[in-house]
């Protein structure tokens, strides 16, 4: 299975975020990651959404999400014309002595310490979901307490909008 990223602009109203969910619901379709936020027009809103399947399933989601009024455009993301990104808090065990690696650790990765308690830290990192992926399996092994991601956020590159 293929993963595709489809970027949505639709209506900002209430009822239109469970619509769309609703509808890949209705179709046994997963969606593996979920990002929506206001634009700089207040009346409109951009999900960034992931799915997982091929070329008939990605044609299909396309096709029924056009049918919603609220939907006003649709766009398959491409890796190659897009900045693809998802953001991650991990919050890390952090003992004196495992410290001072952590904090090297992060700074490779261009990840930011956010919080710094007596026995953990908050790391916060930006980027690919592989960067992301990345930096949590170095950092397994000092024991992540928990971690959240954003999910993936994406744009055209150059002057090409939506």
């Amino acid at each position: 299975m293929e993963k595709f990223v489809l970027s949505v602009l639709v209506e900002n109203k209430a009822g239109v975020l469970s619509r769309v969910s609703g509808l890949f619901s209705r179709r046994g379709y997963n969606i593996d990651s979920l990002t929506v936020c206001e634009t700089s027009n207040p009346d409109q809103s951009r999900m960034t959404i992931v799915v997982k399947g091929d070329e008939y399933i990605l044609e299909q989601i396309q096709k029924q999400l056009a049918k919603l009024v609220e939907v006003l455009a649709i766009k398959k993301c491409d890796s190659g014309s897009t900045c693809q990104r998802e953001m991650a808090l991990i919050k890390v065990k952090a003992e004196g002595t495992n410290r001072g690696t952590i904090i090297e650790t992060c700074d490779i990765f261009r990840a930011h310490i956010v919080d710094v308690g007596i026995d953990s830290v908050v790391v916060e990192a930006t980027g690919s979901e592989d960067k992301i992926e990345s930096l949590i399996r170095l950092l397994e092994p000092y024991g992540i307490l928990e971690y959240v991601k954003t999910g993936l956020t994406a744009m055209d590159r150059g002057a090409v909008t939506m």
